[in-house]
């Protein structure tokens, strides 16, 4: 077997330049799968982690999914959650921790000759808890604060640096929305960059009551946020959530629901899907360079076997069997493949962080990958080395001895 590999070696070595040509499209193949699953796999990574940073067991109520003249409109088509539903969820509910509505709207903020455009989220006293907001100082509003409709906020480290400069601690400063002089009284941790690329430390977040009258003028709701209290109920909450909201709405037996509930894990798998489509059109591209790569290696080892069919030829006549031919080519083919494999496995390794570092694409290698891209490498070359070798094995030794 050494004497195989040994002779296969040398064969390689004597056209170097040729054998790393053939090798190209094994190892652009290689990296293409290697960066593939990678960033696949940095992307669910990352939408888990947004996920879970969410809240724990976490719900999600959300207006709309309703049909129309044959229309069917998706989230927040009809704000259609009411007062009412939040206290009747927050009430019948068993296993409900924390609920909390969500009014959005966009305003500008000012303070002293700063001023900025935020997203202001008008949420309940629970929000902190059900979305796990740390503070960096202050405190979250009470529901006395909801419930006078007061003019108090939380401010989050972008939209804080933004109007008052780095690390200056806002809490107890005013700031103005639409002319209304508003209160911080936390300043929140930061969360940084969500799925979506969007900066969610550029908030300010008040109680809802002093949005729908201050701001966006809503008197319904968007969606709400429940927190159950642990995930071995979180099936039996989104069942009672459905059935509460069907009787409430008065949706008749058959009828589509006008509101979605999701969980955490519905969210993640709905997140995900465009991640799993891109890895695999990904796949599918780096599996045709890696076709392409296993032709190479077919083409020039039957360039390989015309050039040496007088020494095949001796090999014959000498006591060689066809076998020994076959096992010989065909190692050839197998070392060009994995050697290709493993410069494409370094290439990827290469690859992938820079795509983290310059285009800020989370990106993470997994075993499973690299076991697979080697197996793939050693595949290719016993599939497309196959039949030249076996070509080789088959040459009559007298015409091989004749062959110029």
């Amino acid at each position: 077997m050494f004497a195989v590999l040994r002779i296969a070696l040398r064969a390689l070595r004597r056209n170097i330049l040729r054998s790393f040509l053939t090798m190209l499209g094994i190892i652009v193949g290689i990296a293409a799968v290697i960066v593939g699953v990678s960033m696949g796999t940095g992307a669910k990574a990352e939408v888990d982690k947004q996920i879970a940073g969410m809240g724990q067991n976490l719900l999600v109520v959300m207006s709309g999914n309703m049909a129309r003249g044959g229309v069917r409109g998706g989230f927040g088509a009809a704000p259609n959650i009411s007062p009412a539903d939040y206290e009747a969820l927050r009430r019948e509910i068993p296993g409900v921790v924390a609920v909390s509505p969500e009014v959005r709207a966009n305003a500008q903020i000012a303070a002293g000759n700063q001023n900025s455009f935020v997203q202001v989220s008008g949420v309940s006293s629970d929000y902190a808890s059900v979305r796990s907001w740390q503070f960096r100082s202050g405190a979250n509003f009470t529901e006395g604060d909801v419930r006078n409709a007061n003019k108090v906020c939380l401010i989050g480290t972008t939209t804080a640096k933004t109007l008052f400069g780095e690390g200056v601690d806002p809490v107890g400063q005013i700031v103005r929305i639409k002319n209304a002089p508003f209160t911080i009284m936390g300043w929140l941790a930061p969360k940084g960059v969500n799925s979506f690329g969007q900066d969610q430390d550029d908030i300010v977040i008040m109680p809802y009551t002093s949005a729908m009258k201050r701001l966006s003028g809503d008197t319904m709701f968007r969606s709400l946020s429940v927190q159950a209290e642990g995930p071995a109920i979180i099936a039996d909450v989104q069942t009672n959530i459905y059935e509460l909201l069907r009787q409430r709405h008065k949706i008749q037996p058959g009828r589509d629901d006008d509101f979605m509930v999701r969980n955490q894990q519905e969210m993640s798998d709905f997140f995900n899907a465009n991640n799993r489509i891109m890895t695999i059109l990904i796949g599918f591209f780096a599996g045709i360079s890696l076709v392409v790569g296993g032709i190479g290696i077919m083409n020039i080892m039957l360039v390989s076997v015309t050039e040496r069919t007088r020494e095949i030829g001796i090999r014959l006549a000498v006591g060689a069997r066809g076998r020994d031919v076959l096992k010989q080519f065909l190692t050839e083919a197998v070392l060009l493949s994995i050697a290709g494999g493993g410069m494409g496995i370094a290439t990827g390794f290469w690859l992938a962080p820079l795509l983290t570092k310059y285009f800020q694409f989370p990106t993470l290698i997994s075993n499973d990958s690299v076991i697979m891209a080697f197996t793939v490498s050693a595949v290719i070359g016993i599939v497309f080395g196959f039949f030249p070798a076996l070509k080789a094995a088959r040459l009559d030794p007298i015409d091989a001895l004749r062959f110029e």
